[in-house]
């Protein structure tokens, strides 16, 4: 058990982020697919 720590230590000195998912692209996604939803309910909440 104790020869896994160093390397989650080391995973943590470097940062511990894959390097091919970016960011802004993550968040952007994420924050358009919210937007999608929220408009897709608000469809279906319509006051008739």
């Amino acid at each position: 058990m104790t020869a896994h720590i160093p390397a989650a230590v080391a995973a943590l000195a470097e940062g511990g982020q894959h390097d091919s998912l970016n960011p802004i692209l993550t968040g952007g996604g994420a924050l358009f697919a919210l937007l999608f939803l929220l408009w897709i309910v608000s469809r279906f909440n319509r006051d008739r």
